[in-house]
């Protein structure tokens, strides 16, 4: 459960500012930005609810991995920013990467345990 804290509390929170949320697929250049809210908020609670309860939760797992993937060249494209800002992006960018290991482990072992 506490590796999808980040997923379903942002999904939350998206959900809760909906308006925010277009606003900040809009600001990211993804269109038509009201789909892409509907999207990024079902894959963080969907995927977040079949890794808790544990059935699928190699789909959920995946689902969420892939979610963090894309969002490094979408938002935390650091190699075309400079300075500050892009650093930042930087490290969000490897923080996203460890976060999808961690994903990827819970997948595994998730299907050792149903196997």
């Amino acid at each position: 459960m506490l590796l999808t804290v980040p997923f379903w509390t942002s999904g939350l929170a998206k959900l809760a500012d909906f308006g925010g949320t277009t606003a900040e697929m809009a600001h990211f250049g993804l269109n038509p930005p009201a789909v892409f809210a509907i999207a990024t908020i079902l894959v963080q609670l969907g995927g977040s609810a079949l890794v808790i309860q544990g059935r699928h939760a190699w789909l959920g797992a995946g689902a969420l991995g892939l979610f963090t993937a894309l969002t490094i060249p979408l938002v935390h494209n650091f190699w075309a920013q400079e300075g500050e800002r892009g650093m930042l992006a930087m490290f969000f960018a490897l923080e996203h990467i460890g976060m999808i290991g961690g994903l990827m482990l819970a997948a595994i072992l998730c299907h050792r345990r149903a196997s």
